[in-house]
């Protein structure tokens, strides 16, 4: 047990070995899961078994799964650890070799699960493959095509808000987006798993990003689809606890992931990006609690725990560290430009 109860449903009956967890973490979601659901049991690949663990719910979502979906692995915990805490509790239960993340407010296509699955065993060296998510809403628009990170100190979604149609490329990308993403269990062994003072937002880009640093590889899967409601758990795509968590952990992020070197050459462009967030947040009426999550990232990086668990230079890693730094540097033209 894992601060919580663990009730196992019932595996199927297979004549193969199971391949592929999918986990998904879920908080008072109960209204998006017959969607969800139901769209992992139309699946064209059959071979693998789903974990739902849940974040201390108030609605009836734990009772409703074991009711219509038997065959589910149920996790109750006795209250919301967040998002990185519930898929480690999934992760450390589950024993297959690759691990799908999925939200809770989405409905997958039918070959999704194969067509991830396809591509990460391409290569020893993927550590995650990030489906193409659509927004649930306009069939036409794009939700996430992967996740990028710039020399701002700015996460975004690739091809956000435009046409469905395009991001039709397979493409190495900065991280994949943990909505809909599929990771190698062997390797995640060897980065570590998510870190739960991530609690939610960054938790992908930071998971990500230390898999780049090890020289691992994140993807972008086109033909893997999903509609994706957005915002799902939290409500809205600005509100206090989103504003707050977000500049906390990207403070946290950046402490954890930079060397020294790398941070001091980093910094006026860092600085820049944070003032003008703080701007940006202000003008919508969030400035105070952006500037408190700043400050309560600084007072993360502080907690001797945290300090254990930042990634250490080792020479060996300095291409990809020389990588990373070109991409960050190409990631802010693309997002200037909207590439």
């Amino acid at each position: 047990k894992d601060r919580g109860t663990i009730q196992a449903g019932n595996l199927k009956e297979m004549n193969m070995e199971l391949t592929t967890t999918v986990i998904i973490p879920n908080y008072n979601g109960l209204r998006y899961l017959q969607i969800c659901f139901d769209a992992l049991e139309k699946q064209t690949y059959k071979n693998f078994h789903v974990y739902f663990v849940d974040n201390g719910s108030e609605d009836d979502s734990c009772s409703y799964v074991r009711q219509h979906y038997p065959d589910t692995s149920i996790m109750e915990l006795e209250k919301n650890y967040g998002f990185s805490y519930a898929v480690n509790v999934g992760i450390k239960q589950s024993t297959e070799p690759y691990v799908i993340l999925l939200n809770n407010d989405t409905e997958v296509f039918p070959d999704f699960i194969e067509k991830l699955y396809i591509k990460i065993r391409q290569s020893e060296k993927i550590f995650s493959c990030s489906a193409k998510l659509i927004s649930y809403y306009d069939h036409n628009k794009i939700d996430d095509a992967g996740n990028y990170y710039n020399l701002l100190g700015w996460a975004y979604a690739r091809g956000k808000g435009k046409s469905s149609s395009d991001y039709e490329k397979r493409e190495k990308i900065f991280t994949a987006c943990a909505g809909a993403a599929i990771y190698r269990r062997e390797l995640l062994e060897k980065t570590g798993l998510f870190d739960v003072e991530h609690f939610a937002y960054l938790e992908d880009i930071d998971i990500g990003y230390r898999a780049r640093i090890q020289g691992y590889e994140n993807w972008y899967e086109p033909s893997a689809k999903v509609y994706h409601v957005g915002s799902g758990t939290s409500g809205s795509r600005y509100n206090l606890f989103k504003v707050r968590y977000s500049s906390r952990n990207n403070i946290y992020l950046i402490y954890k992931n930079m060397p020294l070197l790398q941070l001091i050459i980093n910094l006026p462009l860092l600085c820049i990006g944070f003032l003008i967030k703080l701007i940006f947040f202000t003008l919508k009426g969030f400035g105070k609690e952006y500037a408190a999550g700043i400050k309560n990232g600084f007072s993360l990086c502080m907690k001797s725990e945290n300090k254990a668990k930042k990634v250490h230079f080792k020479l060996q890693h300095l291409p990809s560290y020389i990588l990373i730094e070109w991409e960050l540097f190409c990631n802010l033209f693309r997002f200037i430009f909207k590439l």
